[in-house]
C-alpha cells in the first residue's frame, strides 16, 4: 500500500495568481490616477533659536504670537506683549489679529521672521488658523481677491507662562511706542 500512495504524490500543483494579478491590474492604475488628483502643501517651519544662541542682545524686532486659551497676545521678544486680542463670542478674532500684524509689517517691510507660541491644549484648527493670518492676509477688490504676505517664515514653540508673558502691557499703546523709536 505504500507504494501506491507514493505514486499519486507525483507533482505538487501550482499556484494560482489569477485573481492577484486581476487585482494589480485593476488597483494600480488607480492609485496612478488619483495620485495625480492629491495635492500636498508643505510649509516650512523653523524652530526657535536655542537659548545660547538668543543670549545675544538682538535689535530687530522679533515678533511672537501667543496663542492662549482666552486671548491672541502679539509680542516683542525683549520687550513683551504689545498688544492683547481678547476672544469674542465666535471664537479668536484673526481678523483683529490680521489687522494688528499689517501694522506692524508697514513698520518693518524687510521683516519675514515670526514665532507662534500656543499653550499645550490648544487646538490644531486654532493654530493653522493663526499660522495663516500670520503668513498672509487677503484684500477683495473689485471682486478679485489679492493675498499680500505678513510674516512668511514662521517658528513654533511653546507659550510662556502667564507671569512672563505680562512684561509690556495689554493695550495697544505699547505698540505705538516700541514702534516709533525704530
Amino acid at each position: 500500500m505504500r507504494r501506491r500512495l507514493r505514486r499519486h504524490r507525483a507533482a505538487p500543483e501550482e499556484m494560482n495568481i489569477t485573481a492577484f494579478m486581476n487585482l494589480m491590474v485593476i488597483l494600480v492604475p488607480f492609485l496612478l490616477i488619483t495620485a495625480v488628483f492629491t495635492r500636498l502643501t508643505i510649509l516650512e517651519l523653523n524652530l526657535p533659536p536655542s537659548s545660547a544662541a538668543s543670549s545675544e542682545p538682538k535689535k530687530e524686532l522679533q515678533l511672537e504670537v501667543i496663542v492662549r486659551a482666552d486671548a491672541l497676545e502679539i509680542g516683542e521678544r525683549s520687550s513683551g506683549v504689545l498688544r492683547r486680542i481678547e476672544k469674542n463670542t465666535k471664537g479668536q478674532d484673526y481678523a483683529e489679529l490680521s489687522k494688528t500684524l499689517r501694522q506692524i509689517k508697514e513698520r518693518f517691510p524687510d521683516k519675514t521672521k515670526a514665532t507662534i507660541l500656543s499653550e499645550p491644549n490648544t487646538s490644531y484648527d486654532i493654530l493653522v488658523q493663526v499660522m495663516d493670518a500670520v503668513r498672509l492676509y487677503q484684500v477683495v477688490n473689485n471682486g478679485v481677491r489679492q493675498r499680500y504676505e505678513l510674516f512668511p517664515e514662521i517658528a513654533i514653540g511653546d507659550a510662556p507662562g502667564r507671569a512672563s508673558a505680562a512684561v509690556g502691557g495689554t493695550t495697544g499703546a505699547p505698540i505705538r511706542a516700541a514702534m516709533g523709536g525704530r
